[in-house]
């Protein structure tokens, strides 16, 4: 079966068949176009075979068929074998190239040589690539101005062609390109391209002028005192503008420095160390300006690289300074009033005005110190108090002012810190004068001594502990050995009798110079039971081996701490009392000086022994002065020949049958254990 294509308007192709006469053949087609989509492109005539076009062929959509051609008899049986049958689809220049951007965009540095890339076009055509119609060319329609740029007619590559880029110029190129089909003959279409030029640093920063004039305040800093304005003709706010400014001479203690404002690319002149007019009336400064990135080898020379910034210091009226603040002396405890502390001076910087100063106080708690308002002397003018509360670790700070007369007047504030030096004016003082210890000397632990020392390190501990070398005879009986810096321990060095026994001792510390003092220490000497402890009423029941006399009773049941040998020998007492100085005060008592107490009336009847004893108790237990409520008490010594007979001796041989006790049980209650113990049963 063969098929002739016919180029007839709509008649495509003939199908014949040379197996049976014309009219007794039936013809059909099937494939794509016919039964297949897309329907009803093709059809033929089933007794011609003529194939014909029924719809407009677009070869962009399909460029070829391939159909399949059928003989059949009249009665529906096959023929021959079935015929391929393919239509192509010839192009036509029915398509426009289409670029595939509006527009381009391409950078380049300014400058750049020529033959630099661009950027680069691209179109297409919906036309047969191996036809004319889709053969594409580019080209350069407009520039607006000299042709700087070319394009490559097959690639699109857009290229500069010769020097002389500027940015600052002509900053952005807008080119007009063409694509033409047919070799360039054909259809066309058109876009845009945008060329923007890059800047790099090819002009120098320039100052608008030769020389600036500014004013500056002495004595301020961190403060601006003027602008320099600078030109730069490269891209605002990048490295190629930005300046940077230098002090090259005028400023040799660097006193000003130079900021770039940012926004306005101005150098800000601040001052950051204080001016002072009287050392410097004005200031020639030459200062530099240059980018931040660096200059382009092939830039033109800056004429206003540099410039001279005159600086006239304005005078002021300047607060006084002190020459030392703050100023640190130090000072003896207890200093008397009116002793020299130190001379807060001030100076006025303002030399070239004649001003006076004044000094006074500003701080002082305590009202201790007193300044010349003249030469800023300072003095005490009382007695500090060591317990003041704004002495702190030994330190005491006073605030001091001076002023010129200046109108207005300025004020300087200097600190004043004295150091309170420790003086050694304090003995130490056994604490507490009494205690209590065995009277065999290998049983129990000894009597622990200790010290205390009003004054403050170096002038307390370690305390040295002695026996009183006036007393030689205490070294027989007695023995002292050093515990610790604070403390020493008293033995017996063989047994002694039981009871209250007054030693001296004397005690040193460690100031410079030492200070010492004898001081009496009441002991009882007791019988001790096995843990060593003092058995109840060991010591004031038995004295020497005698018995007690009913004064003697009261005076030890008033105390369990009092020293017999002040009743025994009246006379040492005071001979050992003399040199001892002022008597310490209670610890349980108010601190400050104890009032003298009235003389007392003695008894002069038995009957008067109560009130005068209760008295004397209440006396005793109002005096800061005298040991603490539990220490016996020497009432009154009666004296030789006294009209009151002795309450009792303590060395009496009396037994105590030959004293009367009766009179207890009218005393009170505070004679109560006496009435039990000797009273009648």
């Amino acid at each position: 079966m063969d098929a002739a294509f016919l180029l007839a308007l709509g008649l495509l192709a003939q199908i014949k068949s040379d197996k049976q006469q014309p009219g007794s053949v039936i013809y059909s087609i099937q494939g794509p176009g016919v039964d297949e989509e897309p329907r009803g492109v093709f059809s033929i005539d089933k007794f011609t075979g003529k194939v014909s076009l029924n719809a407009v062929l677009d070869r962009e959509k399909t460029d070829r068929f391939r159909l399949r051609a059928f003989a059949l008899d009249l009665g529906g049986s096959t023929l021959e074998e079935p015929t391929d049958l393919e239509i192509v689809v010839v192009d036509q220049n029915d398509n426009r190239p289409v670029f595939r951007q509006e527009v381009f965009t391409g950078h380049v540095l300014e400058g750049a040589a020529p033959g630099t890339y661009v950027t680069r076009a691209e179109a297409t055509d919906a036309d047969d690539p191996e036809t004319d119609n889709a053969a594409l060319r580019f080209s350069i329609l407009e520039q607006g101005g000299p042709q700087l740029f070319s394009i490559d007619p097959y690639t699109g590559e857009i290229r500069t062609v010769q020097v002389g880029l500027d940015r600052e110029v002509v900053a952005v190129y807008n080119l007009t390109l063409q694509v033409a089909d047919m070799s360039g003959e054909g259809l066309t279409a058109t876009a845009s391209a945008l060329i923007t030029l890059e800047d790099v640093n090819d002009n120098a920063p320039e100052f608008t002028r030769d020389e600036f004039f500014v004013e500056a305040t002495e004595a301020v800093s961190a403060v601006d005192v003027g602008r320099l304005a600078v030109e730069d003709r490269d891209l605002p706010g990048s490295p190629n503008w930005v300046a940077r400014f230098t002090i090259l001479e005028g400023d040799p203690d660097r006193q000003f420095t130079i900021r770039t404002d940012p926004k306005t690319n101005e150098g800000v002149l601040s001052v950051v160390k204080p001016l002072d007019y009287e050392r410097r009336e004005r200031y020639d400064l030459r200062v530099a300006v240059q980018n931040e990135a660096p200059l382009q080898a092939t830039a033109p020379w800056a004429e206003r690289g540099q410039a001279r910034v005159s600086v006239q210091v304005r005078d002021v009226n300047e607060a006084p300074v002190f020459q030392e603040n703050p100023l640190r002396t130090s000072l003896a405890e207890g200093a008397a009033p009116g002793t020299p502390v130190a001379t807060f001076s001030a100076r006025d910087p303002d030399t070239q005005q004649l001003q006076r100063l004044s000094y006074s106080k500003d701080y002082d708690p305590e009202d201790w110190l007193q300044v010349d308002g003249a030469t800023g002397q300072v003095q005490t003018q009382r007695v500090l108090s060591p317990a003041s509360p704004f002495l702190k670790d030994g330190w005491y700070r006073a605030i001091i002012l001076a002023q010129d007369d200046a109108s207005p007047p300025s004020t300087a504030t200097g600190t004043l810190s004295i150091e309170i030096l420790e003086v050694n004016d304090h003995a130490p003082e056994l604490s507490p004068p009494w205690g209590s210890l065995c009277s065999t000397p290998d049983q129990g632990s000894g009597l622990l001594l200790g010290a205390m020392d009003e004054d403050l390190p170096p002038h307390g501990a370690p305390f040295h502990f002695q026996l009183s070398p006036r007393i030689p005879e205490l070294a027989r009986n007695w023995s002292l050995s050093q515990v610790n810096v604070s403390h020493a321990r008293l033995r017996l060095r063989h047994q002694v009798q039981e009871g209250l026994h007054r030693l001296s001792l004397l005690l040193r510390d460690s100031g410079q110079p030492p200070q010492q003092r004898e001081q009496p220490l009441n002991v009882t000497v007791c019988r001790c039971g096995p843990d060593g402890a003092c058995l109840p009423g060991s010591a004031a029941l038995r004295v020497g081996g005698a018995g007690l006399s009913l004064g003697a009773l009261v005076i030890v049941l008033a105390s369990d701490a009092y020293d017999m040998d002040q009743l025994r020998h009246p006379a040492e007492l005071v001979a050992l009392s003399a040199p001892l100085g002022r008597p310490p005060l209670r610890r349980d008592a108010p601190f400050g000086r104890a009032h003298p107490q009235a003389a007392r009336t003695l008894p002069t009847s038995p009957s008067d022994i109560a009130d005068f004893i209760n008295k004397g108790l209440e006396a005793a237990d109002s005096d800061p002065s005298v040991p603490p409520y539990d220490t016996a008490l020497i009432f009154d010594y009666e004296g030789d020949g006294s009209e009151a007979g002795t309450l009792s001796s303590i060395l009496s041989s009396l037994g105590d049958g030959d004293q009367d006790y009766s009179c207890l049980w009218d005393w009170g209650p505070r004679f109560a254990r006496l009435a039990d113990l000797y009273g009648p049963p």
